[in-house]
């Protein structure tokens, strides 16, 4: 594996962290979570950037998001207890199906 998709993975992983740390914060008047919002944000940035050199934009972007959003939800669900119904199961199958794709159309493997 390239170490650009390395890279963006890792990004990807931080992305729930950062909105966890956020939320945590409670609008920036608690500062340890608030510490920890801004590291993650900038390391999930900093990634990104170093991705999107070899990857470029568009593919390294579309598969932050998804891989950020489907964790999210997961955190979600699982963290706060948010519910799993079926249409939201069914909704995260498609993106990562989408992910995928987007993966084999760059011509790499998985």
């Amino acid at each position: 594996m390239d170490i650009a998709w390395i890279y963006l993975i890792a990004a990807s992983l931080l992305e729930p962290v950062w909105v966890i740390c956020l939320e945590k914060s409670d609008n920036f008047k608690n500062l340890k979570w608030s510490f920890w919002f801004i590291v993650s944000i900038f390391l999930c940035l900093w990634l990104l950037a170093l991705a999107v050199e070899d990857i470029g934009p568009g593919i390294s972007y579309t598969v932050l998001a998804g891989i950020g959003s489907v964790l999210t939800v997961a955190a979600g669900i699982t963290l706060y207890k948010e519910a799993a119904s079926f249409k939201r199961i069914m909704f995260i199958v498609m993106i990562i199906i989408g992910i995928i794709v987007v993966r084999l159309s760059t011509g790499g493997v998985l």
